[in-house]
C-alpha cells in the first residue's frame, strides 16, 4: 500500500496516486486473488478453454471501473488519453496487479493490450484510433502482438521475414508468426503485426513496417497454441499463425513504411517496466506463501518448525533484500522515463528487464523448496508463477541481447578510465617525490640463509 512506497521515491508520488494505490492494493488482495481460482474453474477443460470468457472477469472489470481503476498505464505527459499517472506511479500500482492472474485484465492493463494501445495512441492516426484504440481502451475487445517467427532467430528483429507487399490500395501479407500472445482469446479482434516491406533497403532498420490486421481476415490460419512448461495460458494463449495472401487496407499501416523499428522500440520500453513491476508483485506473493509455509505448525522437520532452521530464515532475509533492491532498479528506470522519455532510459530499462525476472525466479524457487513436493504441484500458485516469469528472460528480447548492449556501452568508458587511472598513478609518483617518501614492498627485505 502507499505506506510501503520506498522512501527514496515517495516524494515523487502525488497524494492522489497514493490514495489510488491503496484502492488498487485492496482490490487485488480482497477481490482479484480470491477470484483467480474461480476464473480458472470457469475456463473449463479441453478445446472449450479457447472459447470461454469467465463471467467473473466481467464482474471484476465492473467493480474496477466503479473504483476508478481503468487504463492506468498510459503515462502522464506522453499521451492525451492518459488518466494522469506517471510511469513511477503506475509502476507502483503494477506491482500489486502482478500478485493476481486476473487483476491486470480487470483494470484493462493487461499485456499485450497495453503495448498495443500505446502503439495506437502514440503512432496511430485518428481513423485507426477510432476503430481500434477506443474499443481496446473501453475493454470491449482484446488484441495480439505478432513479431517473433519460428524459422529465424527473432532475437535479432532484422531477421524477420513476413512479407508486407503493396498491391494497389492494399498490402498483402505472407509468412508466419509464433508466440503470438493473446491470439487464443475469442475476444481478440486485432493483431499488431511487424513484417518486412523493403528487404533491399540499405539501412537494415528501415526495412520493417507495422500494420494493423483484423483477426478474422481471410488467409489467416491459427495452427496451434504453444504451451509454456505445459501451461496453455488459455484462453489468452500463444498462437502459431500463418498468413497466406492476407490482404489488408493500406490505411492500416502504422506511421509509414520503414518505421517498424521505431514503433517497436517505443512499444517495448514501457512494456518492460510494466512486466518488471508485475514481476516484483509476483515475488512478493511467493515470499508470502513461503512465510505461510515455514510458520505452519503442522510442518515440522527434525523436531523443529521450518522457521527454526537457520537456512530457511536466511532464504527469507535474502528474498527481502533482493526484492527491495530490484524494486528500486525498476522505479529508477520509471523515473528516468518520466523525466527524459523511454529513449533516454534504455540502460535503466535494460537493467530492470534483466535483473527482475532473475530475482523473482530465485525467490519463487526458494518458496517452492520450502513447500517440497507441494511447491511443484497445482496446490500452490508457485509452479505456474515460475513458468510464466521464466518466459520474461526471453520475451521482449532475451537477456543476452540486453547484456551485450549494456556491456558494449559500458566498455566505451574503457579508454577514458585507463587514461584516468594512468594519470592518478603518475600523480602518485609525483607526490612521492615531493614528500620524499618511497614505496616499500611487503617482504622485500626477507633474507634466507642457504
Amino acid at each position: 500500500m502507499s505506506a510501503q512506497i520506498p522512501i527514496a521515491v515517495s516524494h515523487r508520488v502525488s497524494e492522489r496516486a497514493k490514495q489510488i494505490l491503496d484502492v488498487v492494493a485492496k482490490f487485488v488482495e480482497e477481490d482479484c486473488i480470491p477470484a483467480d481460482a474461480v476464473y480458472e474453474a470457469q475456463i473449463g477443460a479441453g478445446d472449450a478453454r479457447w472459447n470461454s470468457h469467465p463471467p467473473i472477469l466481467e464482474d471484476l472489470k465492473k467493480k474496477a471501473r466503479s473504483l476508478g481503476l481503468w487504463n492506468m498505464f498510459l503515462p502522464k505527459g506522453h499521451y492525451k488519453e492518459s488518466p494522469g499517472w506517471t510511469n513511477l506511479e503506475y509502476g507502483l500500482m503494477a506491482e500489486w496487479l502482478g500478485k493476481s492472474r486476473t487483476a491486470s485484465e480487470a483494470v484493462n492493463c493487461a499485456a499485450p493490450d497495453t503495448g498495443n494501445m500505446e502503439v495506437l495512441a502514440k503512432y496511430g492516426n485518428d481513423a485507426q484510433k477510432a476503430k481500434w484504440l477506443k474499443p481496446l481502451m473501453d475493454g470491449e475487445i482484446r488484441s495480439a502482438f505478432l513479431m517473433t517467427e519460428p524459422q529465424v532467430a527473432s532475437s535479432d528483429a532484422r531477421n524477420i521475414e513476413l512479407k508486407i507487399e503493396r498491391d494497389g490500395d492494399h498490402y498483402v501479407l505472407n509468412g508466419q508468426k509464433w508466440w503470438s500472445s493473446g491470439a487464443g482469446d475469442p475476444r481478440c479482434k486485432v493483431y499488431i503485426v511487424m513484417g518486412k516491406n523493403d528487404a533491399n533497403n540499405k539501412d537494415p532498420y528501415r526495412q520493417q513496417s507495422v500494420i494493423i490486421v483484423p483477426a478474422g481476415t481471410e488467409g489467416i490460419t491459427i495452427h496451434r497454441m504453444l504451451s509454456v512448461y505445459g501451461y496453455d495460458d488459455a484462453p489468452h494463449g500463444h498462437g502459431h499463425i500463418t498468413f497466406k495472401n492476407v490482404r489488408v487496407p493500406a490505411a492500416n499501416l502504422v506511421l509509414g513504411e520503414g518505421r517498424g523499428f521505431e514503433i517497436i522500440q517505443g512499444r517495448l520500453g514501457p512494456g518492460r517496466i510494466h512486466h518488471a513491476m508485475r514481476t516484483i508483485g509476483a515475488s512478493e506473493r511467493a515470499l508470502e506463501w513461503m512465510l505461510m509455509r515455514i510458520n505452519d505448525p503442522r510442518k515440522t522437520t527434525f523436531g523443529k518448525q521450518l522457521r527454526e532452521h537457520g537456512v530457511i530464515l536466511e532464504w527469507v532475509a535474502k528474498s527481502r533484500i533482493e526484492i527491495d533492491a530490484a524494486r528500486l532498479v525498476v522505479l529508477n528506470a520509471a523515473i528516468k522515463m518520466d523525466d527524459h522519455g523511454p529513449k533516454a532510459a534504455l540502460k535503466e530499462i535494460a537493467q530492470a528487464k534483466v535483473l527482475i525476472p532473475q530475482t523473482a525466479l530465485t525467490v519463487i524457487d526458494r518458496a517452492v523448496q520450502s513447500f517440497g513436493g507441494a511447491g511443484v504441484s497445482q496446490d500452490t500458485p508457485l509452479a505456474s508463477m515460475w513458468a510464466g516469469i521464466r518466459t520474461l528472460r526471453l520475451a521482449d528480447g532475451p537477456d543476452e541481447v540486453h547484456l551485450q548492449q549494456m556491456g558494449r556501452n559500458e566498455n566505451k568508458r574503457g579508454k577514458a578510465v585507463a587514461e584516468k587511472i594512468a594519470a592518478q598513478k603518475a600523480k602518485s609518483e609525483q607526490l612521492m617525490k615531493q614528500y620524499g617518501v618511497t614505496r616499500t614492498e611487503i617482504g622485500s627485505n626477507i633474507k634466507r640463509s642457504s
